[in-house]
């Protein structure tokens, strides 16, 4: 370092920058941006943690309709809700009956999917939106693997009645919202990409 004519301190245009300070990029020089660990995009766990929530949300509802109503009584909760057990063999909201063993094999491979998807690109919306779904697909898979008639041919349990709707389960709901979700999410994606605008 040597003096300037006016007596202040001159740096040489050489010189090292000081520590933990960034030096000035060069003209044309491209410069990587490291985000945060606060910024990065929600790891496989967060979608994870959803799940178990809305898995152990759907088997608590289930067995309290096991208990409270097992009398096959439907109860009146408000407007057209109702309570009222149903055992289903067949899809979600009480669709083809029947094949069971089918849907759980499906079950299987979308859970895998599910997981894998969002482990590679997942965004915050399709993080919660794979949990939702991963978390109501066990829940039902779990009914088919363990509940009464053995290895992917027990019944799933609903009991959420409005009776202009086919009955339903905690399980059912966290499957249509998430694939809501992520239905949501993928236009929303595409219309940003054919906009142009950066992430």
């Amino acid at each position: 370092m040597t003096e300037s004519d006016d007596g202040s301190p001159a740096v040489s245009a050489d010189a090292e920058p000081e520590a933990g300070t960034t030096p000035d990029p060069e003209p044309g020089e491209t410069v990587a941006v490291v985000e945060p660990k606060s910024a990065r995009r929600p790891t496989l766990r967060f979608s994870v943690a959803i799940a178990v929530v809305v898995l152990v949300l759907d088997q608590l509802s289930k067995r309290w309709a096991l208990r409270s109503l097992s009398d096959g009584q439907s109860r009146h909760v408000i407007w057209t809700w109702h309570w009222n057990l149903t055992f289903n063999s067949g899809m979600a909201f009480s669709r083809a009956q029947g094949v069971g063993p089918y849907i759980g094999a499906v079950a299987f491979i979308v859970i895998i999917v599910m997981l894998l998807s969002v482990r590679r690109n997942g965004g915050v919306v399709s993080s919660i939106a794979v949990g939702l779904v991963v978390g109501g697909a066990v829940g039902n898979l779990s009914d088919r693997l363990f509940r009464e008639q053995g290895w992917l041919r027990g019944r799933v349990i609903d009991f959420i009645d409005f009776r202009w709707w086919p009955i339903f389960n905690v399980a059912d709901m966290g499957v249509t919202i998430g694939g809501a979700l992520l239905l949501l999410a993928a236009l929303f994606d595409s219309r940003r990409a054919g906009t142009g605008s950066p992430r």
